[in-house]
């Protein structure tokens, strides 16, 4: 049967009266919310069906709904964007609530912070590869509260004592098994008992874990390969147009002039559209839009960041990198450790500008009428996305309908809501739902950017060649100030600095420092792996640096400064046994190490390359050890270090964002390169099992990858990659 259900009209219904419901048509799931907790869900046909005819399922908390028919829904908190987090999540509820994988189907949660936010983010926000993390124990305790009472229900039923039954594949018996009732059977008592403390029912031990840690099957896979999944760029509605836009290619620009009757000669144009940032264009289908957009002709006032170039966005970082700034950590005296060192080295690395480029670009359909205001949108922040519309509609938040679907990739572009901002701004002026589509040009040139860092680093070794000093200051743009005020405290942005101010390693005398630096004009976002994927590269790139320094292979450096780190000794090791480490490799190849402790996990990465004689860089193989706690499903996590990795990848070899005269010179896959399927390298991810806590596994390897790849060029090549990405020209081989 299909796992997963998602209907795009089921969320952002939370303020609407159950009557007027079912005045409307198709299959439609509604929530009256009182007291913060979810009392009463239907699901009802309403050309067939009155009010009183429907009856509410079980539903003991705000994420299991079991109607009579025994289908249990799994109301879910976190947005799927390809990691895996509806087969993940529905586990943790199956496992506990003792219902196979295949009798869940999962649905979309509405916007509702009181019922469904990461407790790790602190609001219904998907991101940091902590959605796991964040629901292990609260969806746990769910399906154990339901289990719970379906017992309690079945015991009464027979006048048994509930220590004398169990519950196993939705269905209960009684101590001798001749007695079973399913849990539709039992919906409607289980509704009627009083529901117990999430945190008084008890939970298994992980010994006797059925489900969890088992291989599983995405419950996403057979809508996503036939195509009946739905994305926000896939919806349709009666009545509804099309909207192509051009943003100001300058950041910060304005639209001057355009010509709207050119565009309106356009057959099937209806509407030109303009906003302080852009100019759209409303037609019946988005062919008839782009080329109503651009017969529009449009002209712009560029405004004051007209002169902005990436070379000038990097001398004002390095000049800001010579001051000192924020503290992150500090610990003994390093500038004192460094003047007596055996020996000292100095290093400058720095990272460019990133854009998310996910497969879906940007988009949005929003109906706006006088009183209400219904969005159509893939998006990990619903609630973010709600309040923010409170200010731009005017509307209440009830009035505020957020209908979230799949994501056709997020990375943290989607923890935006500016996409939705700009689609509202726009449906305000159009009568009817209007959907909003970017183009690639337009997603790829108007993103949020991962910032441009900029990174001096100095350590000391002693006459052995061990780290006796190690500072780090970090230059660049605050996502935290923008996006999290309250958590930039004293210009420091922890964001920035994760990953580097708590390495793994024993450094017994360390400094590290944040400066603040904003680029004119260019906005900056989370982008996957965020911090760490910048720092991991430094951190890991500057310790091989020290490992060749001191004549000392680059794991057994890193194995001496580990001793009182047994998780991530234990990753580092086994990366290294599996991969072969220690024989050489032919001339022109060369294995690079990596290892790091991001997002709740330990892991460890080693990369076989080989560089040809123009330069070209052949990742052929990466070797992942993962210390990720308890695992939920392997299948997931062997998914998601590949995955990860390939994105990785892409940064390190292509990727980078520039500006020229205000403008991104970047455009599309032909000139932002993606991996292409030819250069991708046989990754293995090998598990170590573990008792500790679950983990994020998301953005784990894309943070890890790139310095594993460098590294590896340098054993191959002998030349270090400080600055990212790989430049081919230095690795020319001379003739």
């Amino acid at each position: 049967m299909d796992t997963l259900h998602l209907d795009q009209q089921n969320s952002g219904l939370s303020g609407t009266s159950r009557r007027a419901f079912l005045k409307g048509s198709g299959l439609l799931l509604g929530f009256a919310l009182v007291g913060g907790t979810t009392s009463t869900v239907f699901a009802a046909s309403a050309s067939q069906v009155t009010e009183e005819e429907v009856t509410a399922p079980f539903a003991p908390n705000g994420f299991i709904r079991i109607d009579p028919k025994g289908i249990v829904t799994l109301v879910m908190p976190m947005v799927e964007m390809g990691q895996g987090t509806y087969t993940s999540l529905a586990m943790l509820l199956a496992e506990e609530l003792e219902v196979d994988l295949d009798q869940v189907q999962v649905q979309h949660a509405p916007p509702n912070n009181a019922l469904y936010a990461n407790a790790i983010l602190q609001s219904q926000t998907t991101g940091l590869s902590s959605s796991v993390r964040a629901f292990w124990t609260p969806l746990r305790q769910a399906g154990a509260v339901g289990r719970t009472l379906m017992i309690a229900a079945a015991a009464k039923e027979w006048g048994a004592d509930p220590a004398t039954c169990k519950a196993a594949h939705g269905v209960v018996t009684d101590v001798s098994g001749s007695k079973r009732l399913s849990y539709g059977e039992l919906a409607d008592a289980a509704a009627k008992l009083p529901v117990p403390a999430a945190d008084s029912v008890k939970l298994k031990d992980p010994k006797d874990f059925t489900l969890i840690g088992t291989p599983a099957k995405r419950v996403d896979s057979p809508m996503k390969v036939d195509g009946r999944a739905i994305y926000g760029i896939d919806t349709k509605l009666p009545g509804m147009r099309v909207a192509a836009l051009a943003i100001s290619p300058v950041f910060g620009g304005k639209p001057k002039t355009f010509d709207e009757k050119a565009a309106l000669a356009v057959k099937g144009v209806h509407q030109v559209v303009t906003t302080d940032e852009a100019v759209a264009v409303v037609a019946d289908h988005l062919g008839a839009a782009k080329k109503g957009l651009e017969a529009a002709a449009i002209q712009w006032e560029d405004g004051p960041n007209a002169k902005v170039n990436s070379a000038d966005i990097v001398k004002q970082l390095e000049e800001k990198s010579r001051q000192p700034g924020a503290v992150a950590r500090n610990e003994g005296d390093a500038e004192k450790a460094l003047s007596a060192a055996a020996e000292r080295i100095d290093a400058i690395y720095q990272v460019p500008f990133l854009a998310h480029a996910t497969m879906e670009p940007m988009n949005c359909t929003v109906h706006m009428q006088k009183d209400s205001c219904d969005v159509w949108v893939g998006t990990q922040v619903p609630t973010l996305t709600q309040m923010v519309l409170e200010g731009v509609t005017g509307l209440p938040k009830e009035a505020i309908r957020i209908h979230n679907h799949l994501l056709g990739g997020g990375f943290g572009r989607r923890l935006e809501p500016d996409g939705t901002v700009l689609a509202v701004k726009i449906a305000k002026q159009v009568e009817g739902p209007v959907k909003v589509v970017w183009s690639r040009e337009e997603d790829i040139q108007h993103d949020m950017y991962r910032p441009y860092y900029y990174d001096r680093l100095s350590a000391g070794l002693d006459a052995d060649g061990k780290p006796v000093a190690w500072t780090h200051r970090i230059a660049g743009s605050s996502i935290f100030a923008r996006y999290v005020p309250q958590l930039f405290v004293n210009g420091l942005d922890p964001d920035a600095v994760e990953g580097a101010a708590e390495p793994p390693y024993a450094l017994p005398n360390i400094h590290v420092d944040y400066v603040q630096v904003e680029p004119p004009g260019v906005p900056t976002a989370f982008w996957r792996g965020v911090g760490p994927t910048h720092n991991i590269f430094v951190v890991e790139s500057f310790m091989d640096e020290l490992a060749r320094a001191a004549k000392q292979d680059p794991v057994a450096y890193r194995k001496a400064l580990l001793g009182n780190n047994p998780r991530a000794l234990g990753v580092l090791t086994l990366a290294a046994e599996k991969a072969g480490w220690g024989p050489p490799l032919p001339s022109g190849q060369g294995r690079g190490v990596s290892v790091a402790f991001v997002f709740g996990s330990y892991v460890a990465q080693v990369a076989e390359v080989e560089v040809a004689a123009d330069g070209a860089v052949k990742v052929k193989r990466i070797v992942c050890a993962l210390d990720c706690g308890m695992s939920v499903n392997p299948n997931t996590i062997e998914a998601q270090m590949e995955g990860g990795s390939i994105f990785g990848l892409t940064a390190v070899l292509h990727g980078a964002i520039t500006i020229k005269d205000g403008r991104v010179e970047q455009s599309n896959f032909d000139n932002y390169l993606p991996m292409r399927i030819d250069e991708v390298p046989v990754i293995e991810t090998h598990l170590i099992k573990s008792a500790e806590a679950p983990g994020g596994i998301g953005e784990v390897p894309t943070a890890i990858v790139s310095a594993a790849v460098t590294n590896a060029i340098f054993a191959a090549t002998g030349k270090r990659i400080r600055t990212l990405p790989v430049d081919p020209e230095m690795l020319k081989t001379s003739t």
